[in-house]
């Protein structure tokens, strides 16, 4: 069973899944969401062994994580990093996550990180003024930079966080990439990884919006809709769950054989107390979309984004297309008044498509169950995280431009 939920990862060129799940991490945090959507998404991946040390966790994120991964070995020290002598809870550690705002234990982590040679994974959100983002560096020996600062300061009180839950989904997907690539011999990122963009307006809440798509990246975007405070969301896919989707649709754990659209319309409702809606089958061009403000495109195949695009473009809806690769991702925007081309002219998926063929495509179930391509959490949450957040800017009427996201690349987007 486990190696059936892991398939998608252990298809990836390269990947390393013994050196996972046989490496003890230690986590440092002091936001209960942002800890715990860190462990959650390192369960699913395949880590077995976290030690956490941090006054509270999400107890409904928490649960989704053990039963994700029943062998996850998670032991919780309530408290907050503050005295070497709790440097016996990282004993063995192959790497320790620092998601604490707290300076004091940015330096004990890099002070236990130099001394045992091994990695200290920084990330935290900020905000500032009108402003708020996060930012991701990846210590090791040797890296004694001016870059520290900037994770490490003078005052060991916590710094003012945004308390943002959409970027709280990107920054620990973004940390949990950083930390994989270590763990499996792979060089994490050399530079700081920043993000940064105006606050979004309360009234982007009430968007009607629907999610084409309830895969991996349909998961997460759900994910960030609800913890966002969106009250009217609808679903639409096709398809049922399967074993191999498990590594990555975080919200199926007990749910093989059950409908994806039902299943993650009712994971909305016990997480958030949503009233959603679901729609069991594929977007065409038929599909009734003039009750919503903004549409999601979270499918997998090109001809179904084409229609996707092309309806948005004829009833001026907005739309927010994502799509990911094991190592990389994007997340393409249409605004009517606002941008001309849409997300499949702007990706050019009428020189890879026969466009004579869009209305015709049958996808066949059986490609999906049996030469199922290689995929991975950590580029889906990713992506899903930057799809939410560039809606709210978009329906606050910020400026937005589109993301383009390489795990290889330094700067990663």
């Amino acid at each position: 069973m486990l190696r059936e939920r892991l398939d998608r990862q252990l298809r990836i060129e390269g990947w390393n899944q013994e050196l996972l799940e046989k490496s003890p991490v230690a986590v440092v945090g002091d936001d209960p969401l942002l800890t715990s959507l860190f462990i959650m998404s390192s369960s699913a991946l395949g880590l077995n062994a976290l030690t956490v040390i941090a006054p509270s966790l999400d107890e409904k994120i928490i649960k989704i994580a053990k039963k994700i991964n029943p062998e996850l070995a998670l032991t919780h020290i309530e408290g907050y990093f503050v005295h070497p002598a709790m440097n016996f809870v990282f004993h063995n550690s192959r790497a320790i996550v620092n998601l604490s705002t707290y300076g004091l234990a940015g330096k004990l982590a890099i002070n236990r990180a130099y001394a045992n040679n091994i990695a200290v994974i920084h990330g935290y959100s900020f905000a500032h003024e009108d402003r708020q983002g996060f930012k991701v560096f990846t210590y090791l020996r040797g890296r004694e930079w001016l870059e520290l600062n900037e994770f490490v300061r003078g005052r060991q009180v916590p710094l003012k966080k945004s308390n943002d839950p959409v970027l709280s989904i990107l920054l620990s997907g973004i940390v949990l990439e950083e930390l994989s690539r270590y763990l499996m011999n792979i060089k994490p990122s050399s530079e700081v990884i920043r993000y940064e963009r105006k606050e979004p307006v309360e009234k982007s809440k009430h968007a009607r919006v629907c999610i084409v798509g309830a895969g991996a990246l349909g998961n997460f975007v759900a994910l960030g809709l609800g913890f966002a405070g969106l009250k009217n969301i609808a679903i639409i896919d096709p398809d049922v769950v399967e074993v191999s989707n498990l590594n990555r649709q975080v919200l199926f754990y007990d749910s093989i054989g059950a409908s994806k659209a039902g299943t993650l319309s009712k994971r909305l409702s016990e997480l958030f107390d949503l009233e959603t809606r679901f729609q069991i089958g594929y977007f065409d061009r038929s599909t009734e979309i003039s009750s919503f403000d903004i549409i999601f495109d979270c499918v997998d195949n090109f001809e179904t984004r084409i229609i996707i695009s092309e309806k948005c473009k004829e009833e001026r809806k907005i739309l927010i297309s994502g799509g990911s690769s094991p190592d990389a991702g994007q997340v393409v925007i249409y605004h009517p008044g606002l941008t001309n081309d849409t997300p499949a002219e702007t990706l050019k998926l009428y020189d890879i498509v026969d466009r004579r063929q869009v209305d015709k495509y049958e996808r066949s179930r059986e490609s999906c169950v049996y030469r199922p391509e290689p995929s991975v959490i950590t580029t889906n949450q990713i992506i899903a995280g930057f799809m939410v957040d560039l809606s709210r800017s978009l329906l606050s009427q910020h400026e937005v431009e589109n993301i383009f996201y390489d795990s290889k690349s330094p700067r990663k987007f």
